[in-house]
């Protein structure tokens, strides 16, 4: 039994992962080939820099990512502070409202919000795709965040008000740099998935407001070649750094609350 499990492992991974793998491969092949290696070259990733489409979509890309995850990180702080530390009306409905981006499928979020889009005089721009990508972001973040305040020691706060500290200095002080390997760590995360979305930037962008996943899928209409094969593998790196950053300050905070709890 111990065997078949672990040939079931293995061929999950082969079929996860070697397709990948050969996308990255064939990024270095000579000819125009995806499936023929031909010989070992720098030259499609040299003409990405050529490509002025492309770096159009990777600045919205950047753009919508950046303002998202800062307003995102913003709300979603503050949403988990507040579920967290104080009992309101509606605060259990509140939380379960805070899965169900995590929880829907994609496509049903986007039908949703061009609809929303549609019935309000929100154009289809970069705007639209921002706050698109902040209503699943705000989601993240609050999960990671709360996580990060699980078992977190507010004798600490009080002993800070104790020395005469406001709720600002204590907050500044004691609170934010507890709680920070969390925000970071969401941060990353949220930036990446905004990085990565297609689905429901596809629906939300309008015309002139290409990013870096719909300008890839726009160019399999005219087939694929390595220079798709490299993008792709520039987006794969990008996702891998960020969330090898999301797991380094995520250990942060698991040492950190290890440390208080000694």
């Amino acid at each position: 039994m111990k065997r078949v499990l672990e040939a079931n492992l293995w061929l999950v991974f082969f079929f996860l992962y070697v397709p990948i793998l050969a996308v990255v491969v064939f990024s270095f092949n000579s000819g125009e080939q995806i499936s023929v290696w031909e010989g070992f070259t720098f030259d499609w990733y040299a003409k990405l820099f050529e490509d002025a489409a492309l770096w159009r979509a990777c600045r919205n890309s950047l753009i919508v990512a950046g303002v998202a995850t800062a307003v995102s990180t913003f709300i979603g702080t503050t949403a988990a502070l507040a579920i967290e530390r104080y009992r309101f009306r509606f605060r259990t409905a509140l939380t379960r409202c805070l899965y169900l981006p995590v929880i829907i499928p994609d496509i049903v979020l986007a039908i949703a919000l061009l609809t929303f889009y549609v019935q309000t005089p929100i154009p289809l721009g970069l705007v639209s795709v921002i706050i698109a990508h902040c209503v699943f972001n705000v989601a993240y973040i609050t999960i990671v965040v709360r996580a990060r305040l699980q078992g977190y020691d507010n004798t600490l706060e009080e002993a800070a008000r104790d020395l005469g500290a406001n709720e600002w200095q204590t907050f500044w002080r004691i609170t934010f740099p507890l709680i920070a390997p969390g925000i970071i760590g969401g941060a990353l995360l949220a930036f990446t998935l905004s990085i990565d979305d297609f689905v429901v930037t596809f629906f939300t962008a309008g015309v002139g407001y290409t990013t870096l996943s719909v300008h890839i899928y726009s160019q399999l209409k005219f087939g694929i070649t390595p220079k798709l094969n490299a993008i792709s593998t520039m987006l794969l790196a990008n996702s891998i750094v960020f969330i090898l950053l999301f797991l380094w300050f995520q250990g942060g905070a698991t040492n950190s609350r290890r440390q208080d709890a000694q």
